[in-house]
């Protein structure tokens, strides 16, 4: 066993969590801890104060209005209820503050546990060009383009853009969620794509800096989960295929991605978690790569636990999220990279408030509510028949995901728990969903990141 990259960090323990986030996730995470033995406290907002998770949780405190940027994302809110409540340790879930630098080194100076990557770590990989940067001397194939920032000298932009070769994609190197991004066609729309992207990065994340790259025409999505521990092990859990997008938001995710050799995913996920090592991380992470022509490009790293993860706990058999836990907990890898087989298909539909076909949120309270059961199938969700829900968060309600021995049984095992999936007193994709599922492309495992919005431009027309 090798020794602890921190030995301080290696031997903390707690034993009470508090779960700074809300909806499926919080009641996700809650579930995890009560399966370790651990408390829970859980926090809301003005709009969560009926939670079903804050009724389970030993401790649930309000810390501020709806507004996510006065409860969910108040540094100073949240680390104040982890001292009210004893909470030895701080879970951010996804989104809000999961890839915030800034609020794991503030959690970890507080004397608590940040379950995620120390902060540096958190930082590197959250600027695409320090993560590019780090990711070319690990050995991790990227996408083709320099592992700078643009310079402000058009002139030498424009060299850049002919020695990478049109169509490019313009970058935010803060940016994520599908923001700050432009692709060019051609030469004659590179100044104007800078000047825009330039302020909206500027507006969005803070920062003016850009990068380059090529843009690849109809590559997939593709994902290697890795879990690391304090003591310098690593493992990689497989790979899922989360191509299905709408504006670069994933719908529906799989695990295996269909069609890629395991030969070829190995040389990938074992160049993966080499770099783990090199850049010291610690806890749940992924590898997003771009698949087209037989080869893959790194894009970015996600440093938190991801919206599909259970895809991947459905096929490699591991919790994933109590996983993240202990390592946080400073317990080591008990698992090693030759024990990792996983078995089977999943496919996971993320069930979204909004409507099918304008995708506008759909907001109101939620009057019926029927959700599938049986063997293969697992529900995510924290709704119930009288939950309201509310205008000022992401749509996502619940996820449905189903595993079975092949991707054919699962594809049918999927269709059988959407047609029993009923949820009424407002609009929801259930029927987006259900008609994706009897598409013969998916069926074939045919798709790319940009196989649903031509999907769905085929739809409106007919």
């Amino acid at each position: 066993m090798a020794e602890p990259l921190d030995k301080a960090l290696a031997e903390r323990r707690f034993d009470t969590v508090l779960i700074a986030n809300r909806g499926e996730i919080a009641a996700r995470i809650q579930h995890a801890c009560r399966e370790l033995g651990l408390k829970t406290v859980a926090i809301c907002s003005e709009a969560d104060r009926q939670a079903s998770y804050g009724k389970t949780a030993d401790s649930f405190l309000c810390i501020g209005p709806s507004n996510a940027a006065r409860s969910y994302l108040n540094q100073d809110a949240i680390l104040l209820a982890a001292h009210l409540t004893g909470a030895g340790a701080i879970h951010p879930g996804y989104g809000f503050l999961s890839e915030n630098a800034a609020f794991s080194d503030a959690v970890e100076k507080a004397g608590l546990v940040f379950i995620g990557p120390e902060a540096s770590s958190i930082a590197t990989m959250g600027d695409k060009i320090s993560a590019k940067r780090a990711m070319i001397a690990a050995g991790v194939p990227c996408v083709p383009g320099p592992d700078t920032s643009l310079p402000d000298d058009l002139a030498s932009i424009e060299r850049i853009a002919q020695e990478i070769g049109y169509p490019v994609i313009i970058k935010a190197a803060g940016g994520g969620g599908g923001r700050g991004m432009r692709v060019v066609p051609e030469a004659d729309g590179l100044h104007e794509a800078i000047a825009l992207t330039r302020e909206e990065a500027r507006q969005a994340f803070g920062s003016p800096a850009l990068y380059m790259e090529k843009f690849l025409e109809h590559p997939r999505h593709i994902e290697i989960q890795v879990l690391c521990d304090n003591n310098g092990n690593a493992i990689w859990l497989g790979h899922r295929d989360c191509s299905m997008q709408r504006r670069h938001q994933k719908v529906v995710e799989e695990a295996p991605a269909p069609g890629i050799s395991s030969e070829a995913i190995e040389a990938v996920g074992t160049v993966c978690v080499e770099a783990c090592r090199q850049i010291r991380y610690r806890g749940v992470g992924t590898f997003e790569f771009l698949y087209e022509n037989g080869s893959f490009y790194f894009i970015e790293m996600n440093t938190r636990l991801q919206v599909e993860h259970p895809v991947t706990e459905m096929t490699s058999g591991i919790d994933i999220a109590q996983a993240q836990i202990q390592v946080a907990q400073g317990v080591p890898l008990e698992t090693s990279q030759d024990d990792v087989t996983c078995t089977g298909h999943s496919f996971e539909c993320r069930i979204n408030a909004e409507d099918p076909d304008g995708f506008l949120p759909s907001v109101g309270t939620i009057t019926d509510l029927a959700l599938p059961e049986g063997p293969g199938i697992r529900v995510d969700t924290h709704i119930h028949a009288g939950y309201r829900v509310s205008p000022y968060y992401d749509s996502l309600i619940a996820k449905l995901i189903v595993h079975a021995p092949t991707r054919t049984e699962a594809m049918a095992r999927m269709r059988e728990a959407l047609a029993v999936t009923r949820i009424e007193g407002i609009s929801t994709n259930l029927p987006l969903l259900r008609a994706l599922f009897e598409d013969e492309g998916l069926a074939r495992g045919e798709t790319d990141i940009r196989y649903l919005e031509q999907w769905l431009q085929h739809r409106r027309a007919a």
